[in-house]
């Protein structure tokens, strides 16, 4: 997703410009980040089927290293060209990291023909403390959209144009090394991803489609949890090789 990240704190010195997963597909790895000019490195999935929401359990095994640029972890749905028109609507909640800071939970929306609205949710986030993040379209309100964290409502009521029908959600890993050379350094894992089968709820199991996994990093699919969660399971982190 076009999708960029900025810190609150700097948010009105700091324009982020943004590659799509399917470009950064492409991009050269260093084993343990992405490096040359404005390089984007992912390691995650779009689901087969389009969707209602997207929920996970987002976990930083450990703090990331952040040499220039950012790190997440996210779900979210819609992407440039996904509005009306081909004009750019999506909603995203993920666990982000820039150089310096401490990671923190974040939201980040778009509205077509209007630049990002990004809002810092929790800070000061622990490393191997999980987070519960879901987008879910509003039950009696097609098109309309919410963000929950840790079981609270946390953005509410935002439009999506577009988006009735549903979209195939997001779940992936980002690093982005703010056009230098920098060596992000992350290791994420996702539990309980899960797709909504109506608007409100009802969730089955994330069944990954297409796959963004530039090298120098690496997808691990989990084993199953005996907890009766729904949901499939992720590690992406870089490779080791």
């Amino acid at each position: 997703m076009n999708i960029g990240l900025v810190s609150a704190s700097v948010l009105a010195a700091l324009i982020v410009a943004t590659a799509s997963p399917e470009r950064a597909a492409s991009s050269a790895g260093c084993g343990r980040g992405a490096v040359g000019a404005g390089s984007y490195a992912y390691a995650g999935y779009q689901a087969a089927s389009s969707a209602h929401g997207v929920r996970a359990t987002i976990t930083a095994r450990s703090i990331p290293n952040v040499g220039a640029g950012h790190v997440a972890a996210w779900i979210g749905v819609g992407g440039p060209g996904s509005g009306p028109g081909d004009t750019d609507s999506w909603l995203q909640a993920g666990v982000a990291a820039l150089p310096g800071e401490q990671p923190f939970v974040y939201t980040e929306f778009v509205h077509p023909d209007r630049p990002p609205e990004f809002r810092t949710i929790a800070s000061n986030v622990v490393a191997g403390r999980p987070h519960r993040l879901a987008v879910l379209e509003i039950k009696q309100r097609p098109g309309w959209w919410r963000v929950w964290v840790d079981g609270s409502i946390v953005v509410d009521a935002i439009r999506l144009l577009g988006t009735v029908g549903g979209w195939k959600p997001i779940a992936t890993a980002e690093s982005w090394n703010g056009h230098g050379k920098a060596c992000n350094a992350f290791a994420f894992r996702f539990y309980d991803v899960a797709l909504a089968n109506a608007r409100g709820g009802s969730w089955r199991p994330f069944a990954p489609g297409r796959r963004f996994l530039t090298r120098g990093y690496r997808l691990r699919r989990l084993e199953p949890s005996s907890n009766g969660r729904v949901g499939a399971s992720f590690a992406f982190e870089p490779s080791s090789r």
